[in-house]
């Protein structure tokens, strides 16, 4: 196909990385699937021609720099990066160890970093390339409880990533930030949630709530993850890709919710935020 792209998946061993590979070979791509496990990501995808497992731990830079040497030495380029690769550190605050926050930002932040400082030099050469970072409906809005790591996380790469955009641009490279609600991929799962460990009774009565809310979700998400998997294709074939792409009806709710909330401030403190120029008078003085 003339329209072919060679994609390198993160966190593909499992979960909504098998569903945006499966997606990408079915569409007649080739993929670079990696995971931590290489031999897992194996088992999830079979075997094609168009598919290479690699090894790698997105926190790792020596993981992250052999898996790129590799796709380049099979595929001869990347055209599509797609950090997905993400985990899920629940609980309140307060309770959250300061190791516990390190791993989430390690793992959801960095962890995104990591991979495409490698990325980049391969799509610079080629003057072409689309990163595509999965965040998540907590990067616009994370005003509910349990979220305190995630959430920040996901604020900092939803940052990272619109800077990005621009620094990026003049070479021939798009980014797109994707916002999932709630679908049904692993990462409410024991293998993907940590929970803090309770430790301050204030929160008991507010946190026997939320184990029994997130543990309940798991498995009970309403969006398809095979058809989000399917939109990415859509979003990749764009001209131009969009810098943005909000995913699921309950993501949109939250969205405009945001939007909502952060006009009604605006509005409420307008005369005040807008008073805090130097007055003509006072710039005068200053020069004189």
């Amino acid at each position: 196909m003339s329209d072919r792209k060679i994609w390198f998946i993160t966190g593909a061993g499992r979960g909504l990385g098998v569903d945006i590979a499966k997606a990408a070979l079915a569409a007649g791509h080739a993929v670079v699937a990696s995971g931590r496990d290489s031999d897992r990501v194996s088992k999830a995808l079979g075997r094609s021609n168009d598919l290479l497992p690699v090894k790698l731990d997105v926190t790792s830079r020596a993981d992250a720099e052999a898996a790129v040497r590799a796709a380049v030495e099979r595929f001869g380029r990347i055209d599509v990066l797609v950090n997905n690769a993400a985990s899920f550190y629940a609980g309140y605050f307060e309770e959250l160890t300061p190791e516990q926050m390190e791993r989430q930002l390690a793992a959801s932040l960095l962890g995104p970093m990591n991979v495409t400082r490698t990325v980049l030099p391969v799509m610079r050469k080629q003057r072409s390339g689309h990163i595509i970072s999965i965040s998540s409906s907590a990067g616009l809005s994370a005003g509910f409880e349990f979220v305190s790591a995630y959430a920040a996380s996901k604020f900092g790469l939803e940052g990272w990533m619109e800077s990005l955009h621009v620094e990026v641009a003049p070479f021939g490279i798009a980014t797109t930030i994707v916002n999932p609600g709630f679908f049904r991929t692993e990462l409410l799962t024991e293998q993907s949630t940590n929970y803090a460990e309770p430790s301050i009774a204030d929160y008991d009565e507010r946190r026997a709530k939320q184990f029994e809310f997130w543990k309940s979700q798991n498995g009970q998400q309403s969006g398809d993850p095979t058809k989000l998997a399917r939109a990415l294709m859509t979003i990749a074939s764009q001209e131009p890709q969009p810098r943005r792409f909000i995913a699921g009806a309950d993501a949109i709710a939250t969205a405009e919710q945001k939007i909502a909330e952060l006009k009604a401030q605006i509005e409420a403190f307008r005369g005040l935020s807008t008073s805090l120029a130097f007055d003509k008078a006072g710039r005068a003085r200053s020069r004189s």
